[in-house]
């Protein structure tokens, strides 16, 4: 039997309570009575209204059933069924012409066209993995997966395989090739990326057996992390509004085995993540709901963390930082290391045992 809390009429599950009051609330301004008065207030003025959109869902989705029922076996008729469907409001009048204005909308929904991913946030790995995901690895992509074949001899395995290593440092030279192309030479030629002053600013230049390189468009040059003498620890690049990060550390394994010392390229992957409460298989009741609102807490505060096994390892995973660089002028540059959060909840058809209205029904979510 849940226990529960009553808080201006509603029977609030008390973990839910304790999560609200306790941890949701203190650093908001908020208190927990005004929080639950103005609840109580909300779920009040909107449950009536919920409930007659569905009942007229429900009895528009019983004619169109009976509609199709009378013309069974018939042909259908497109243009009568448009009618049909306006007749009964299904369909309404087009509306005259109209614009929508919008304002501080974030970059990576209003000009940034980049991948979005979509996790259930009621498992913390999974929402700090998808957090996580706006910087990926190209290198591990081509590694771990069947992009690059294992034949014979450049298998994965269970540890890392310089023959397979081998072969994915030509594909992802291939790959800056297409995505940031070099004046006269490819990245595979790459001996070394040096970062040099020119007319105050700072620019690229590619060592390669034959010569020194510039990019074929200088402007894709973004920024970089070292000192701004010589062989930098990274190198940004952008292409269509997304960044790449070419990491160089000769004493590293991968790099090591690379001309240039390249160790790895990350490219920015996953610039949203939509952190989804919709889990309805899972997520059914108080307890679900409360880890699922505190695991969103935790993303928006930053602090959620999780420790689980993997391989035999204890791994500890925590949400990562901003990304600094020195920009081709010397500024500090800084870009986001954390996917941008989107969060969904489940559609007004849904209700949860949470919370109890004051009539002892489960309130929608």
């Amino acid at each position: 039997m849940t226990e529960r809390v009553d808080r201006h009429g509603l029977k609030v599950a008390k973990e839910l309570d304790d999560f609200i009051t306790g941890e949701a609330l203190p650093g908001t301004g908020i208190d927990g009575d005004a929080f639950w008065s103005g609840f109580s207030a909300i779920v009040g003025d909107l449950t009536p209204k919920n409930r007659a959109l569905l009942a007229k869902r429900d009895e528009l989705q019983w004619i169109i059933d009976a509609w199709h029922l009378e013309r069974r076996g018939q042909r259908h008729d497109p243009e009568a069924y448009k009618a049909f469907l306006a007749e009964v409001g299904y369909l309404v009048p087009e509306g005259g012409d109209f614009e929508i204005a919008t304002a501080n909308v974030d970059a990576e929904i209003a000009t940034t066209a980049g991948p979005q991913l979509v996790v259930p946030v009621m498992n913390a790995r999974f929402a700090l993995n998808a957090a996580n995901a706006r910087w990926g690895s190209l290198y591990d992509a081509f590694y771990g997966t069947d992009i690059i074949a294992e034949s014979p001899g450049r298998e994965k395995g269970s540890s890392y395989n310089p023959a397979r290593g081998e072969l994915v440092i030509e594909r992802a030279a291939r790959e800056l090739d297409a995505i940031a192309p070099l004046d006269g030479a490819s990245h595979a030629d790459a001996t070394g990326y040096e970062v040099v002053r020119d007319g105050g600013d700072y620019v690229l230049r590619v060592a390669t057996a034959a010569g020194t390189v510039d990019l074929a468009d200088a402007g894709q040059f973004a920024g970089f992390v070292g000192d701004g003498s010589g062989e930098p620890a990274a190198v940004l690049l952008r292409d269509n509004g997304l960044y790449i990060e070419i990491q160089i550390d000769r004493t590293h394994d991968v790099g090591a085995a690379h001309l240039a010392g390249v160790k790895d390229v990350l490219l920015e992957s996953a610039i949203t993540t939509i952190q989804d409460c919709e889990d309805s298989v899972a997520a059914v009741d108080a307890e679900d709901k409360t880890l699922v609102y505190r695991n969103w807490l935790g993303l928006m505060t930053g602090q959620l963390e999780e420790t689980f096994e993997k391989g035999g390892e204890t791994v500890h995973r925590t949400l990562v930082g901003d990304r600094s660089y020195t920009a081709t002028d010397g500024s500090e540059l800084t870009l986001p290391g954390r996917s941008l959060l989107l969060v969904r909840n489940v559609g007004h058809l849904m209700t949860n045992d949470a919370i109890l209205d004051a009539n002892g029904d489960e309130i929608f979510e």
